[in-house]
């Protein structure tokens, strides 16, 4: 399934505020749009992911695509028991970023966009250079490769809207 829709007719984001609009930053896009496939729909998404865009809030950390997708395969192959296993997830979260950095290059967001989101100066090239739609690029690869590593590793589960 493809979780990004036709990348043919996706129009570039706007800003607003330095926030991208109407459907929300990296890592928010990402959760929201792998949870929803779950069955899970929760005023709790996209607020969970939103400290994670920007690198971990602007510090220079994990792309917030990369996050959200580590969120979304959590929320599906994740432990609900202390006593369970995490051996799945943690082998699906590394494909995950194990594909990205050999695809990318990295994992960490300033390294990918090219400027540091920790400064009004980077914010302001960030804003001004446009990379938002390479961002764009990192949420839909980040969401769609954790979609099917999810259907691949964790077929026999149940959704997270169906395990109560």
């Amino acid at each position: 399934m493809n979780v990004c829709g036709d990348q043919a007719r996706v129009k570039p984001a706007r800003m607003r505020g330095g926030a991208w609009t109407p459907d929300g930053m990296c890592a928010e896009r990402v959760v929201a749009a792998l949870a929803r496939r779950q069955g899970v729909v929760s005023d709790l998404l996209p607020a969970i992911a939103t400290g994670f865009c920007g690198g971990v809030s602007r510090r220079g950390g994990m792309c917030g695509a990369v996050s959200g997708a580590v969120m979304a395969i959590s929320l599906v192959g994740g432990r609900r028991e202390a006593t369970n296993s995490q051996e799945g997830t943690s082998a699906a979260v590394q494909e995950l970023v194990d594909g990205f950095v050999k695809e990318f290059g990295s994992i960490n967001c300033p390294e990918l966009i090219g400027v540091d989101l920790g400064t009004n100066e980077g914010r302001a090239e960030f804003r001004a250079r446009g990379p938002i739609a390479r961002c764009r690029g990192f949420a839909c690869r980040a969401a769609q490769t954790a979609a099917e590593i999810v259907d691949r590793a964790f077929a026999d589960q149940p959704k997270p809207s169906e395990a109560h």
